[in-house]
């Protein structure tokens, strides 16, 4: 859509409006679209800029969650997992994980294998083994020997966060679904105390347009309670921030995935091999900061991060020094006033006040799930609607690339496929001379950058070094080395003269050295 076409666009008569651009509002989006209904979704900042370009990238049935006694989340999610890596092949991609048996720590053995058991039960195939204290040397070197007695493998699943949005919402427009950035809700509109449309606030030429549909659903993740808020209800949400590091692979080789418990408070902590880097999480702490402002991890969690790879990697001397990037999300989880963060349940819910229709909580493996529900409940509320509402596969078969795109091996046809679906194609044509080759480092094309900046909705730099490609977190400095090339792709698919592109420049590397570097102090 073209951003001149918008006022035309909100004066439609729409079925759903959907606020949040991130996983949840992505789905809801597809599974309305594909049904018949006509549905738009706005997103304040860019798409996936909140928590769904902020995950520890895990797509997973929630093994931890089975500890919990959440039988039926594991359940839910190992299932989308499967379907995800099936669906999504390319994008979604199956991640061996490896946990250490240490003398004295836990879990054991045998309660540990227990869960791996009713994992593969759910989902119905045999990944699970033990090997012994060499084998298990052997698959993850460098990990801490002294009381290993061996250790459990399983199978899980990563992915590109960010890409998996704008995949979804890729999928959602062929279907008739209209989605825009930099376009959030000021206020929602009221009718006889019911929510019938929301005022807008347009952050790329500052007007405040009005749109209206007979259901307002909300998809904010942890802003929840600021639209809740409006038609009076009370605060339900926790928001907990979980931070990570990413480093060079050559300085944490991992071939498997490591899951450890910390050795300060037990809970769980992985590295694993993701686009080139090695990326190490999570936290889980209480997020007090305005959610205005951009999430950022703290001294504290980069000690507690550092001190558990130190714990489980002491030959490899890893120092801050080591890392290139990190980044914070915040979740949004429903406040059970336990008083550890990470007890609190990892469940969705549903809440129709006044006429808005909130969805809160879950997890990126459940995003279909999640949508399902949500359009189980609007039904009531939208007249005349009736839709088959039982799982469809997630994207639409893609055919084969050809061409130009014949000229890159399998798994790079592969990876364009998952992250472009249908666009792949054209992306390939569309690169020029060189272009198909992989950024240094990096197994992002520079024609991707071309694509994202000709037709991906790229308002500001970060939207392409951080959302678009994950360029930022994967290159030092925040791929500064990489500027004066990026620069002769995109500048004139964005249409940017230089003054805008000095800007634009200059504002990137102030928000990646404020937000995505290592945070100095005490």
């Amino acid at each position: 859509m073209n951003r001149a076409d918008l006022p035309g666009v909100l004066a439609r008569e729409w079925d759903i409006l959907i606020v949040g651009g991130g996983i949840t509002g992505a789905g809801i989006l597809l599974e309305a679209a594909r049904r018949g209904l006509k549905a738009l979704l706005v997103e304040q900042r860019d798409f996936a800029w909140g928590t769904s370009s902020r995950s520890s990238k895990l797509v997973h049935g929630g093994l931890r969650y089975l500890k919990q006694g959440q039988f039926a989340l594991t359940r839910e999610s190992v299932h989308e997992r499967q379907a995800l890596l099936a669906d999504a092949a390319g994008l979604v991609e199956p991640q061996g994980f490896a946990f250490g048996d240490y003398v004295g720590k836990k879990p054991g053995r045998r309660q540990f294998m227990l869960g791996l058991a009713i994992y593969d039960v759910m989902a119905g195939r045999r990944a699970r083994r033990y090997v012994d204290a060499a084998d298990f040397a052997m698959l993850a070197p460098h990990v801490q020997r002294e009381g290993l007695r061996g250790g459990m493998l399983y199978q899980d699943a990563k992915t590109d966060d960010a890409r998996l949005v704008l995949r979804v919402l890729q999928e959602a427009r062929r279907h008739g679904g209209v989605a825009v950035n930099y376009l959030g809700v000021a206020s929602l509109i009221r009718e006889d105390g019911k929510v019938v449309g929301a005022m807008l606030k347009d952050a790329v030429d500052d007007t405040a347009p009005a749109v209206r549909a007979h259901l307002v659903i909300s998809a904010t993740g942890a802003w929840a309670d600021g639209l809740r808020g409006q038609v009076g209800a009370p605060p339900k949400l926790r928001p907990l921030r979980g931070s990570h590091l990413l480093l060079p692979a050559w300085r944490l080789p991992l071939a498997q995935a490591v899951s450890l418990m910390h050795p300060q408070d037990g809970r769980p902590v992985f590295a694993y091999p993701w686009e080139g880097v090695t990326l190490v999480g999570t936290t889980d702490v209480d997020h007090g900061a305005s959610l205005d402002l951009e999430p950022a991890i703290t001294r504290g969690e980069l000690a507690y991060l550092m001190t558990a790879l130190r714990w489980q990697f002491p030959q490899l001397a890893l120092g801050e020094d080591d890392v290139l990037a990190t980044f914070a999300g915040v979740r949004p989880v429903i406040d059970s006033g336990q008083l550890d963060p990470s007890k609190e349940a990892r469940e969705h819910a549903l809440w129709l006040e006044n006429g808005l229709l909130t969805v809160a909580g879950g997890k990126l493996t459940t995003f279909r799930v999640i949508a399902l529900d949500a359009l189980r409940r609007a039904a009531p509320l939208l007249p005349g609607w009736q839709a088959d509402l039982r799982p469809l596969p997630i994207f639409d078969a893609t055919r084969p690339l050809s061409g130009k795109a014949l000229l890159l091996d399998g798994e790079q046809r592969a990876r364009l496929l998952g992250r472009h679906g249908a666009a792949a194609q054209a992306l390939c044509d569309a690169a020029r001379e060189g272009e198909l080759a992989p950024v240094p480092g990096t197994q992002t094309l520079w024609a991707q950058l071309r694509w994202g900046a000709r037709n991906e909705d790229v308002r500001h730099l970060d939207d392409l070094l951080l959302r678009r490609t994950r360029l930022g977190l994967q290159l030092a400095g925040g791929a500064l080395a990489i500027m004066p090339r990026l620069r002769a792709i995109c500048q004139h698919e964005l249409g940017w003269d230089d003054a805008r592109w000095d800007a634009e420049q200059v504002r990137y590397l102030a928000l990646w050295r404020s937000h995505y570097s290592v945070p100095q102090g005490d």
